[in-house]
């Protein structure tokens, strides 16, 4: 029996460790907010509200350059034709280097080059964009 102690201890540590480890990788909104602070000059979450770039109400998980009363550059059309939906991937490699992901895309924004500033952001896109 006093050998089993150390195995369940070890058993029990590993666990923790693995959790936290986890719980460090999930995306988190509220940090994502922060970040967003970069996008809200050009964008708002106001259905048919826009600024420089298209509102992003109900963004998640729509159709690339449908934005309604919104003109999009030739870049973002050209996605739309390739049937591009805003979703966690193409986000985050729209958001790595937005130009080399969208050619002749009128964004200015150079990128986000922190994959947990990405992360954090897309999800707090992802829950902004759906209400």
């Amino acid at each position: 029996m006093s050998l089993r102690l150390p195995a369940v201890c070890s058993f029990v540590a590993i666990l923790t460790l693995t959790a936290s480890a986890f719980a460090a990788d999930k995306p988190n909104w509220r940090d994502g907010r922060k970040v967003f602070k970069q996008c809200g000059s050009c964008h708002t979450f106001k259905s048919g509200e826009h600024r420089f770039g298209p509102s992003l109400s109900g963004f998640y998980g729509r159709k690339a350059g449908t934005a309604p009363d919104f003109t999009y550059s030739e870049g973002m059309k050209a996605k739309n034709a390739e049937g591009l939906v805003w979703g966690t991937e193409s986000l985050n490699t729209f958001l790595t280097s937005p130009k080399a992901f969208v050619r002749k895309t009128k964004m200015s924004f150079k990128g986000l080059a922190s994959e947990k500033d990405r992360r954090n952001v897309i999800a707090y896109i992802k829950r902004r964009s759906k209400r």
